[in-house]
Formats: structure tokens, sequence, C-alpha cells
């Protein structure tokens, strides 16, 4: 048996702002610990090596615009993986649809492990013996979901009726409901015949070519034409865009979970495998304040002094910001303080967030696409500050990077070494600079920044004109395919 896992990491996590952003979603955040939750289900992979004799490369399904900053994740992991771009976000059923071709291009057909890349699970051995009973069955030809026992009835989760067999451990799939209503969700929990559905799937390749043809061929021969199309970059495959457009938007579950076991589909063989294994989908604040590490006083504290939270309970404060944050006498709050942002909310009405991310992405949309703090492929810039005619960044280069050969029409910009050397391209000069030193790229010359070092080259960079938006950057050459 041939395992791939495969990776959909395209979700944008609105319930997360402001920490999330659409440029910055939140399977690439560090939340619980010091790697993303993209890394962390990479990381995963590895434990089913004594369980499985071929695991293939994983797939990883994103959004084009992710690209750089998965490449850095997986290389700071030293992590090998093959990435499917998205040009537009279609969903989780095109993005399984394009992986499923991308899995059986060589003549294959492998067991394709499905899993978000947005999750958390802490068990990771009950994680790795209930992929393995999952396998043997889709190996055969099965579709195979994992349950979550529910503790309550929410109407934020899919729900799936099973046959029960406690004999085998995997229970036959009877009936599969997307987000029920409050009431019917507290029938389906005191019957304690459903699970709630975990979105990980284990299913061949052809299996899911064949259930999504069936179930919505718009689908299936949109993929098919843009994974044929696509562009191959080195460990990734660009997906053409006009034929992905032509893609419905639908998810996994809705094209064809919910209709196993039902009319044209009942013939298809589906388990439930039971999933003991403290998962999340990390579905919001109150999911990261649930399964995060809480003090004596229920409180999650990241990046906040906690002698500076006195007589307050049962609250998450996080802090991405070098602001001093403090509290006194709260309770049940969700604060999240940013460079650009603070948000704060009782952690028992987060249900409404949507509705206040609608607002703010109508009023304030820079707010919702990027962070002050923005990743390039080459490192980071932070925009330190911003008024009419000048903006003052910080920008971190990594050992070894360099910016695209570029010009600037309507700008001119001083740069200030704090940290580290760079070389500096500007017209005809080559030339170094080191820390405390500086120099001035005048409006309209060609110029470049590298760093050839083995630190990060961090610089300050003041830029002054009457238009300095980021869409004044004529790219003149690139190292990483952003010309034209």
């Amino acid at each position: 048996m041939l395992l791939k896992p495969v990776i959909l990491s395209g979700g944008s996590g609105s319930r997360l702002w402001p920490l999330s952003r659409e440029k910055n979603p939140k399977q690439l955040l560090k939340l619980f610990n010091e790697k993303t939750l993209l890394q962390n289900t990479v990381g995963r992979i590895s434990g089913l090596e004594q369980y499985f004799a071929q695991i293939s490369t994983p797939l990883i399904v994103g959004n084009v615009d992710y690209r750089f900053i998965v490449e850095n994740q997986l290389k700071s992991m030293q992590s090998i993986a093959h990435c499917i771009l998205e040009p537009v976000s279609r969903n989780t059923a095109p993005a399984l649809t394009v992986a499923a071709f991308k899995s059986i291009e060589n003549g294959l057909d492998p067991v394709l492990l499905v899993m978000p890349a947005d999750h958390a699970i802490s068990n990771i051995e009950a994680f790795e013996k209930a992929v393995h009973i999952a396998a043997k069955k889709a190996d055969e030809g099965a579709v195979v979901c994992f349950g979550i026992t529910p503790h309550a009835a929410d109407i934020g989760f899919g729900y799936i009726k099973t046959q029960k067999n406690d004999q085998t451990g995997i229970h036959q799939l009877e009936r599969f409901v997307e987000k029920p209503s409050l009431e019917i969700a507290k029938q389906y929990v005191a019957s304690g015949e459903y699970y709630w559905n975990s979105g990980l799937f284990v299913l061949k390749a052809s299996v899911w070519l064949s259930l999504i043809k069936q179930a919505n061929l718009a689908i299936y021969t949109a993929c098919e034409e843009a994974f044929q199309l696509s562009t191959k970059v080195d460990a990734f495959t660009i997906l053409d865009k006009p034929s992905f457009e032509k893609s419905e938007d639908d998810s996994i579950d809705y094209a064809v979970m919910e209709k196993l076991g039902q009319g044209a589909f009942s013939h298809v063989p589906s388990y439930v495998v039971p999933f003991d294994v403290d998962w999340s989908d990390v579905g919001g604040w109150a999911a990261v304040w649930e399964i995060s590490q809480q003090n004596e006083q229920g409180n999650v504290l990241k990046g906040v002094d906690p002698t500076l939270v006195h007589a307050s309970k049962n609250n998450l404060v996080y802090s991405s910001n070098k602001r001093v944050v403090s509290l006194l006498g709260a309770e049940n709050l969700i604060v999240v303080d940013t460079d650009d942002a603070l948000f704060i909310a009782d952690r028992e009405n987060l249900n409404e967030m949507r509705a206040l991310v609608k607002k703010i992405k109508d009023h304030y949309p820079a707010l919702m696409e990027n962070g002050r703090k923005v990743d390039r492929p080459w490192g980071t810039y932070d925009s330190i500050d911003k008024e009419q005619n000048f903006q003052v960044k910080r920008i971190v280069v990594n050992p070894g990077e360099k910016l695209s050969l570029q010009m600037h029409y309507h700008r001119a910009e001083h740069w200030i070494v704090v940290r580290g050397t760079g070389r500096v391209t500007c017209g005809e000069n080559v030339f170094l600079l080191t820390e405390n030193e500086s120099t001035y790229i005048p409006m309209g010359e060609v110029h470049r920044l590298e760093n050839p070092g083995k630190v990060p080259l961090e610089i300050i960079e003041v830029q002054s004109g009457h238009y300095l938006g980021e869409d004044d950057i004529v790219r003149i050459e690139d190292n990483y395919g952003r010309c034209g």
C-alpha cells in the first residue's frame, strides 16, 4: 500500500482576526507552540512510517499567495513536499480533486490521507493508529471518515450517523449531515449514534475522482483541465487560472460526503473510525483558549507579562505587539493586540465574529488583507510609520537572499543598515553596506538589496515621494519569478 498525505491549506481563518489575515491565514500562524499549524500537520506524517512501508511525498494544496511563506516554513523544518498552487479559492472539493489528479499522474493510485492544515491534534499515537485502521479499508476501495465523539450540541460541526461495530473498531457510515440546527444537534448528541465530522478522510485517489465526477462533473472537468494546463516550477504545480476559475466553489462535505449511503451513492462502501485524539479544528478564539495550557486562574497568556493580569480569570490574552498589556477584574474575555489592530470580545459571544469581520472588510479592507509585518520570499518588511509623502519600513533579508532588481517611478529611498552586511546595486555601482552605514536610492534608479552574509540583514528604509504604494515596483530581474 502506498500512502500519500494531502494537506489542504487554502482557508483564510477570518474568525482568528486580527492575528489571521487573508495573506497570512491561521494555518501559517504559531498559535500553540514554536511551529505553525501547517508545520505541526506536516510533522504528524513522520510517525506514520512505522505503519506504512511506503509513504509518498506529501502534497500541499493552497493559494498561490501563500507560496513563499509555505516554502520558507517547510525549509525551516527541513521537510520536503510538493505544493499545488490555486490561482483563486474554490474550497476543498476542487482542492482534493487536483491533488487526486496529481497523485495518479505516474500511473499510481495511492491511498490519500486528506488533512486540513489548520487542525490541532495532541494525541499523535492515537492519530497514527486511527490512520492505519482507516487506510486498510481505503485500500479496498472504501471511503473512510474520522468521527469525534461530541461532548455538546454544536452547530459548527457536521455530524455522521453510524452503525456501530464495537468489535472491529470501525463503524459503517449510515448518514452524513452537514451542520444541523441546534435542536437537531441536541437530538443527535442525546442519541449516542452520531459523531462530529473531523474533516479528515482516507480514500484512494481513483475513488475520489470517480465520486466527484459522478457528483459534480463541472468540478471534475474544470480541475482536470486546470491540472493538464498547469505550470511546473521546482516543487510547485501552478494551476491554470482560466480553467480553475470555471470550477464551482464547494466543499468535500457538500459535494460528496453528504451523498454517501444514499441514492446513487448507496453502493459506495463508507466507514467511520472513532477519533479519540484530543482534536480541534481551531475554529475561532474560543477554541484556542480551550486547547491552550491555562494557568490556575484559567487564563491563557501569550506574549503578556502574567504579573500584569490581576483578579482576572478565564481570559485569553494574545499580544504580538511590544506594548504592555494589563487586565484587571476581567473575566471570559478574548484580547488580541497586534501592531495595527486591537480586538476585544466576550468569549461567549464569538458567534457574531463573521458579522464583525464583514464590517471590518467593508470599512478597512487593508486590515483584512495583511498585518503590518508582511512576509516576502526573501524575508519580511514591517511598516513602522506612514504619513503623507513618507513611509518608514524595517526590512529583514534572510541569509543568501536578494530582493528583485527594480526601480520606482514615484519614490526615492534611504537605507540604513542596523544589523549584518548588505550588497547594494544602485545604477552601475555595486558596493557593500555594513552596520551604521547608509545609502540613497534616487527616484527612477535601478537598484537591488541582497544579503551575502550568514546572519539576517536588517535595514531601516525611509521612502519619500507623492505615491508610496507597493504597486510602484518595476521588476527587471527576480529570483522568485515575479517579473511581468
